[in-house]
């Protein structure tokens, strides 16, 4: 990933906001059921395979598009342990990359504060980016597992515009809303080097 221009930085019609620390884990957790079943090592997450494969399944299509990720993780943590490139300060934030089909994305992680939880702050950010018209695609990564971070989002987006194209993705389906919904597990299995073909085997 290299260095991006951070002067006068504009929402781009593409975003990604993730928990970081949950798709951190949920690849850790696909990463030893399938070494198991497999029998075979599997490599760290391609991030920007994943980011890809994320704005695929959100409906963007071939073109020079521009995607920014956020990555929300806990303060005490620096680095994601189960992707590459892994370490937010130095080799994730304010880094960008491009895709020969999709465009450019460019990387951000931000840090939970003390004051606001991460439910709290991934929501805050997704009611920002809808906020604004040149938004126009918004891929969500909560922790649907845990806590209250699916319903409070599923909540917040009872009234967003028809205009917006809002994609939810969790490991397995959820109470409907005004959004789409994905399987998080495909973009992940893809940027582990995963095949449909092995695991049909």
């Amino acid at each position: 990933m290299n260095p991006q221009d951070t002067s006068n930085i504009l929402l781009s019609e593409n975003i990604i906001i993730a928990d970081a620390d949950y798709i951190d884990r949920v690849a850790f957790n696909l990463t030893v059921n399938f070494e198991r079943m497999l029998n075979r090592r599997i490599r760290p997450a391609d991030l920007s395979q994943w980011a890809v494969c994320v704005a695929l399944d959100g409906g963007l299509r071939q073109g020079d598009n521009h995607t920014q990720v956020a990555l929300i993780h806990d303060k005490a943590s620096t680095r994601m342990e189960n992707f590459r490139p892994a370490d937010y300060a130095g080799e994730l934030s304010a880094k960008a990359f491009r895709d020969a089909r999709l465009g450019e994305f460019t990387v951000n992680a931000y840090a939970v504060e003390e004051l606001v939880s991460k439910e709290e702050m991934m929501l805050d950010m997704l009611q920002t980016v809808l906020g604004h018209d040149e938004v126009k695609r918004v891929m969500v990564i909560p922790n649907a597992e845990e806590g209250e971070s699916y319903d409070l989002i599923r909540s917040a987006l009872r009234d967003v515009s028809d205009e917006k194209r809002v994609t939810l993705f969790a490991m397995q389906p959820m109470p409907g809303g005004n959004f789409r919904q994905e399987i998080l597990g495909y973009s992940l299995l893809n940027a582990l080097g995963i095949s449909a073909g092995e695991i049909n085997q």
